[in-house]
């Protein structure tokens, strides 16, 4: 519960792990989900490779400060350059101070412009 927005649900997690497009890096310690990071692959119709979205990067708040979030940010950046992707990019709030050190620590390069998004509630 600590790393999930919501419950884990069995036949989401199925229908995720069974996509090809999606990928997941897990942090695992004595058999205990610690950490995790989600990604999905997607096309546009005016690029000929694809792009990788970092969805969700959690850790424990007990497990912060390992490491863990860099591996798993490197497993996924694996991925997107073994399948071939043009680029790999992941979104925060302004105010999230330690996902944006991690994500600059994995190499990641902030854009100039702020980021805005917009979330219809279906």
């Amino acid at each position: 519960p600590d790393l999930f927005d919501d419950p884990v649900d069995a036949a989401a997690t199925r229908r995720f792990l069974a996509d090809p497009r999606h990928a997941m890096a897990a942090a695992i310690e004595d058999g205990v989900l610690v950490g995790f990071a989600s990604a999905v692959r997607y096309a546009h119709p005016d690029k000929a490779r694809e792009q990788f979205w970092v969805n969700e990067v959690a850790v424990l708040e007990s497990h912060r400060r390992q490491g863990l979030g860099k591996a798993m940010m490197a497993a996924l950046e694996a991925e997107a350059r073994r399948a071939g992707c043009f680029e790999m990019w992941v979104g925060t709030e302004v105010s999230n101070a330690a996902a944006r050190a991690l994500y600059a620590a994995s190499g990641g390069v902030e854009d100039a412009e702020p980021f805005v998004s917009a979330v219809w509630r279906l």
